[in-house]
């Protein structure tokens, strides 16, 4: 008997510990100052906890659901999202983004660890950008031979804004399909009570 409690142990503590390593699962403390790095930090902050708790608990029935014929699934939106993310990252340092990526292969979990993970590396560079470091942080597409750059300002509008409009879709398809998102989510507060 002591061993099954044991191992039980063992697994929920495992269990738990991989889930907590998770970034994002509260929103950071704020900075001791305004800077344009800092501001830019705090939103890809609150992406990302919002997208942990927009994705916490998701079932496999949640991951296939698909409002109308022509809509994403659940699955296909963080598939969306995930590639956002990647050029969330690429972005201060003007890496090209390849297109077009496939993520399909990638499964929930990965998508989603690799998603935190994304935001919070770019949100710690942009903690680190001055003002005029935004000027050389670029948007970047590769398609075969053509490239095409665009201004940061285009990342803000774009990727940023568009993974949290997804991330709220989320939240509405999981809301639909039965397994809604937990209420004591504060995304004000950047902290969900317990």
């Amino acid at each position: 008997m002591k061993k099954v409690v044991s191992a039980a142990f063992f697994i929920f503590t495992c269990f738990t510990m991989s889930a907590q390593e998770l970034p994002y699962r509260q929103i950071p403390d704020y900075p001791s100052e305004y800077t344009s790095g800092n501001i830019v930090s705090r939103m890809v902050d609150g992406l990302g906890y919002r997208y942990y708790w927009a994705t916490e608990g998701l079932r496999q029935q949640d991951l296939d659901y698909r409002p109308s014929e022509e809509g994403r699934t659940v699955l296909e939106t963080l598939q969306h999202i995930y590639g956002m993310s990647e050029m969330i990252l690429n972005t201060p340092s003007a890496t090209p983004n390849v297109r077009p990526k496939d993520f399909s292969g990638y499964s929930f979990e990965a998508l989603r660890k690799m998603t935190l993970e994304n935001l919070q590396k770019a949100s710690a560079l942009y903690t680190t950008m001055a003002s005029n470091d935004f000027e050389s942080a670029k948007v970047i597409f590769l398609r075969g031979e053509k490239q095409f750059d665009f201004p940061f300002w285009n990342l803000l509008n774009g990727m940023l804004s568009d993974c949290v409009y997804h991330t709220g879709q989320i939240v509405l398809m999981r809301r639909a399909n039965g397994n809604p998102q937990n209420p004591n989510v504060n995304v004000f507060l950047g902290k969900t009570r317990e």
